[in-house]
């Protein structure tokens, strides 16, 4: 038969033989237990020649309590292994934080099972001969030891790293330093300007004095000015009120004036004779107008 894989790397196909081998070793002495159970019977009760019913119903029911504690103190045994494998796995992964997974409906694939017994098959019963030499390990190390090489890779990080955060912080003293000689510059400087501010004080201060005085008097001239544009303005009113009365009457006198213009004008020849031609010019338009329409 052609060998079966299991999907896994070298190593780890290497320990499912090794726990493969350990289950056959274990299932062995259980059929050879389970042997023994039915040769004691033979030896120790089938001695007759014949038996009764109630005889041969005694000697199963024996046998079957036997095989039956047997076989279950095997099974028990069995599942227990398997809880021990699954720790020594979850202890080494948690080691390296990891959180392993299982699926216990897988165990129950016909497909997988007969792919692991095809490759129990063709690794133990091909031929009777003992596992070849090379399948035969040497105890493996812990996880945690042959991890030796990534805890040195780790480390050398964290040493870099380390280097680099100690150049920084030279860095950050430096830049500190600095900033606390600036510091002491500016407080020099500061308390200087607050020496040249209260010198300059006392000058504003008289500034503000002399600036004080001149707004007061142009605050008086303007109550001044104020007054006299009030009085103005009061004379402008009435001066105004006087001139739209006069204007008024003019106004009457203007229509009064023109009223007996027109009427001299309608009195005199030139008004009649012109009257006279609009109305004949009005006749001839509307005659003409008849004309038209007909």
């Amino acid at each position: 038969h052609p060998q079966a894989e299991l999907g896994l790397n070298e190593h780890h196909q290497n320990e499912a033989i090794s726990y493969m081998r350990f289950a056959r070793f274990k299932r062995g002495q259980c059929l050879k237990t389970v042997d023994s159970c039915f040769q004691d019977l033979k030896d120790s009760r089938l001695v007759e020649e014949t038996f009764t019913v109630d005889e041969v119903t005694d000697m199963l029911d024996g046998l079957q309590t036997v095989v039956h504690s047997e076989v279950e103190s095997e099974l028990i045994n069995t599942a227990y292994t398997n809880v021990l494998l699954l720790r020594q796995l979850f202890s080494q992964a948690e080691k390296w934080y990891l959180k392993l997974q299982t699926d216990i409906s897988e165990l129950e694939n016909r497909e997988l099972l007969e792919q692991v017994a095809e490759f129990e098959k063709s690794e133990f019963t091909s031929s009777n001969k003992k596992p070849s030499a090379d399948l035969i390990k040497p105890k493996l190390a812990p996880i945690n030891e042959g991890g030796s090489e990534l805890l040195n890779k780790t480390v050398a990080c964290l040493q870099e790293e380390n280097q680099k955060l100690k150049a920084r912080l030279k860095t950050v003293e430096t830049q500190a330093t600095a900033a606390l000689d600036e510091k002491s510059k500016l407080e020099k400087l500061l308390k200087d300007l607050q020496t040249i501010q209260g010198d300059q004080k006392a000058d504003v201060n008289k500034d503000v004095a002399e600036l004080e005085n001149k707004v007061a008097a142009l605050k008086c001239q303007f109550e001044k000015t104020l007054n006299d544009s009030t009085a103005n303005q009061k004379f402008l009113e009435e001066n105004l009120v006087t001139t739209k009365h006069d204007l008024l009457k003019v106004q009457d006198q203007l229509s009064a004036a023109e009223k007996e213009l027109e009427k001299k004008f309608q009195q005199t020849a030139a008004y009649r004779n012109m009257k006279e031609i609009l109305t004949k010019k009005n006749e001839q338009i509307k005659d003409l107008r008849r004309q038209l329409s007909k």
